[in-house]
């Protein structure tokens, strides 16, 4: 199958139709091709799973990151093949195991991490920001890498409210468990 086209309404069964080389997320049908990561992207990627692993060892939780794909269903699909919005977020946490299945995870994770790049800016801060939060993912964080700041959103009645925007120097209560903060300045150390 040919690539996707702008203007195109595709879907899960599209995507699964174009070559595994190209990474490509779907939000309400609309194509977006992901560009390969930096390094930098990957380290701090790499840190942030690493501390997420170690917590979540022996716990009820699970920790992926990408490539890893999220679908969000709207509900009045007839098979996972129409869902329209499929994303692979950097760094996702699920603790609804029954969400959980051989093609990634079907609905709203507890948690995401997106790391932005200049390409992804407007993505990750706008049509993710809306998706997440109207999906019902209850924490979600944007890592600006060159600022060396994670802006912590957390879901309440409905909407995002943001925690704070933390620096280097701070370390962050994960809202979503009881005992887990995360230094910021493990996680930049290499930048």
């Amino acid at each position: 199958m040919p690539l996707p086209k702008e203007g195109k309404v595709y879907t899960y069964g599209d995507l699964l139709m174009w070559p595994e080389e190209e990474r490509i997320e779907l939000i309400n049908g609309q194509p977006f091709m992901m560009t390969p990561p930096s390094r930098i992207h990957q380290e701090i990627s790499r840190e942030l799973l690493t501390a997420f692993s170690v917590y979540l060892k022996d716990k009820g939780c699970r920790v992926y990151s990408a490539p890893f794909s999220v679908r969000f269903p709207s509900g009045n699909e007839k098979s996972d093949k129409e869902i329209k919005t499929i994303v692979e977020p950097d760094i996702v946490v699920v603790c609804d195991e029954s969400k959980l299945d051989d093609e990634g995870c079907k609905g709203a994770p507890d948690l995401i991490v997106e790391i932005v790049s200049p390409s992804t800016a407007r993505k990750d801060k706008v049509e993710k920001f809306n998706l997440y939060e109207k999906a019902g993912v209850k924490e979600y964080w944007i890592v600006e890498p060159e600022q060396k700041v994670v802006m912590v959103f957390i879901l309440e009645d409905g909407r995002y409210r943001i925690v704070k925007t933390y620096s280097e120097d701070d370390s962050i209560k994960v809202s979503i468990f009881d005992d887990l903060t995360i230094n910021l300045k493990e996680i930049f150390k290499r930048i």
